[in-house]
């Protein structure tokens, strides 16, 4: 083979190497990047808060006391692992763990994390704590082990963003992750999330306003959650359009000297000479203002509507554009003229065979437009809303509600006075302020129970509607169950008879009279409440009383328990146990 032929094959391999390489690289740092948030249910928790006598300690799912009350306060970052977090008087920590004995000990000032804005029963981060060494702040994970070394001058939760740590070094701030690994770097002197949110992920896709001080005030740019800075801190004004639900483009209004324009990622499509701008959901348009008078551009940066009317209102699927005359046009989100009449606005419903129409011409009228756009209802609504399939609630003068089908048939009387499907279920629930009462229809509207002081509880399989006397059962799919249907684990099952309630087992014998007001099913760690003449007491799995009925509660919900200890909500979804 000649010399010349040899050298280009090596050429050749290194060039392949070197991509490879830059290849893994990438990946690494991309993977580097990702971190996971567990998730605990709640039945899953071993450990709680308890509270006597305005002292905090902690005990286990049986009830048992772990770490007697004498602390001022203590923290479980994570309720499935002995690591709890216990202040003295002085407000100095120290970590102990199930047998009462303290560890990591070799760790000064260690503190848990603490989750901004965000509604949890479990607000601190759950795998991590910080820690002092030569006055800078390191992480550990809860096995001890070091996550980040001390360097840092701060470290505090990263608002919204559970996982993610806002991080000071050198009085500059940037983002890290739960594993410790670089997202936004420390050079900035401030750092916001942009609020944008998803259904499947939360605040997770949403990136990075940054900011630097300067001379002339303070200068905004963007960091994506990939780490790409899309914008230099150059602009006196950076928001993110979060209404936008696109993953793969990030749309931000930016000001330079009052002047507002739209990035879309990283190409300016529409350029910085605008006193506002703002996006309008319906019609996924940019309404633009200039000198009081106002615009349409498309999310291409394409003005439609000219920047010469006096006002724009975006109401549905069309346009209406007021000139200073005070006539109205109306377009189409393209820019071009609809026929429709100035006074009808048309919303656009999750059925493409379905519109709802608003006549503003004399009162607000709705009706129901099939996708021809014909109408198909002849009754003067007060209110229409898309429920699903070809079903409407609808509303008459006077402010009741019902539902119809596309025919204006009434599947259920327009005589409520809310109707609500239940999120995540087949179910709708209408009430009735004048009894207080709820009723419960299935996805065919088959009344399934009428209940009044009723207080709805949705699990995560089943969902639950009782009151004062009486506890009915549903699955998601719509069908009724009886409570050994739901708890098939449990040994003891809340029956009531001739208006008192005791307690069966599976086979339907007695275990315990019918001698209480109430009772309630055995909860996850295996007690149940019982009413008696307003208060309440605590049975075990076996049947045995555990607490005679002492308890009065000022709260329509049924409480729980832990042996005889009652459990306290607080703050942002926070709860402890006491007696």
């Amino acid at each position: 083979m000649k010399k010349k032929n040899i050298v280009m094959i090596i050429i050749v391999l290194v060039i392949i190497i070197s991509i490879a390489g830059w290849f893994i690289y990438k990946q690494i740092e991309k993977n580097g990047r990702e971190y996971e948030i567990e998730k605990i249910a709640i039945q899953d928790y071993e450990y709680f808060i308890l509270r006597q006598d305005g002292k905090y300690g902690v005990m286990n799912k049986n009830g048992d006391i772990v770490i007697h009350p004498e602390y001022t306060n203590v923290i479980i970052p994570n309720p499935k692992k002995a690591i709890f977090i216990c202040y003295d008087e002085n407000n100095q920590t120290k970590v102990l763990n199930q047998n009462n004995e303290q560890i990591f000990s070799e760790y000064e000032q260690i503190q848990p994390i603490r989750l901004k804005n965000i509604a949890s029963n479990l607000m601190y981060e759950k795998n991590l704590l910080t820690y002092v060494q030569d006055e800078k702040i390191g992480l550990i994970n809860l096995d001890g082990e070091e996550i980040a070394e001390p360097i840092y001058e701060s470290i505090e939760g990263l608002p919204y963003k559970e996982g993610e740590l806002l991080v000071q070094l050198e009085g500059k701030y940037g983002v890290i992750n739960n594993k410790g690994n670089n997202l936004v770097d420390t050079k900035y002197d401030q750092i916001a999330v942009d609020n944008y949110t998803t259904e499947e992920d939360g605040y997770k896709r949403a990136g990075y306003i940054v900011s630097n001080t300067t001379e002339n005030g303070y200068r905004y740019g963007y960091v994506d959650i990939n780490g790409n800075v899309l914008l230099e801190p150059e602009y006196t004004e950076v928001s993110r359009i979060i209404n936008i639900k696109d993953n793969d483009n990030i749309y931000l209004i930016v000001a330079q000297n009052g002047q507002y324009g739209v990035v879309k990622n990283q190409e300016q499509i529409i350029e910085n000479e605008y006193q506002s701008i703002s996006y309008n959901s319906e019609s996924n348009t940019l309404t633009l203002e200039k000198t009081k008078r106002y615009g349409i551009a498309t999310l291409e940066g394409k003005v439609v509507i000219p920047v010469e009317f006096s006002q724009i209102d975006s109401t549905g699927k069309y346009i209406y554009a007021t000139d200073v005359d005070g006539n109205v046009e109306v377009y189409q989100e393209d820019g071009n003229p609809a026929d429709v009449e100035s006074n009808v606005y048309i919303l656009e419903t999750n059925n493409e065979n379905y519109q709802i129409k608003i006549d503003n011409a004399q009162g607000t009228v709705y009706s129901i437009l099939n996708k021809n756009g014909e109408q198909m209802t002849t009754q003067n609504y007060s209110y229409i809303n898309y429920l699903y399939d070809n079903y409407f609630i609808v509303s008459v003068t006077g402010g009741k509600v019902g539902v119809i089908n596309d025919k204006e048939e009434e599947i259920i009387p327009i005589q409520f006075d809310s109707i609500e499907k239940i999120e995540g279920t087949d179910y709708i629930i209408t009430r009735l302020s004048e009894n207080n009462s709820t009723q419960l229809y299935d996805k065919n509207f088959k009344q399934l129970c009428e209940m009044t002081n009723a207080v709805l509880k949705k699990e995560e399989n089943y969902i639950k509607l009782y009151n004062e006397t009486e506890t009915k059962y549903f699955d998601l799919e719509g069908n009724e169950k009886q409570n050994t249907e739901v708890f098939p684990n449990n040994e003891i099952y809340a029956k009531s008879q001739d208006g008192k309630w005791g307690f069966v087992d599976k086979s339907g014998n007695v275990v315990v009279d019918y001698i209480y007001d109430k009772a309630t099913d055995l909860n996850a760690y295996g007690y149940a409440g019982v009413q008696l003449d307003g208060k309440w007491g605590v049975v075990n799995s076996n049947g045995e009383i555990i607490l005679e009925p002492t308890y009065t509660f000022n709260v329509q919900t049924e409480p729980e328990f832990i042996k005889e200890y009652y459990k306290v909500q607080y703050g942002y979804g926070e709860f402890y146990y006491t007696k």
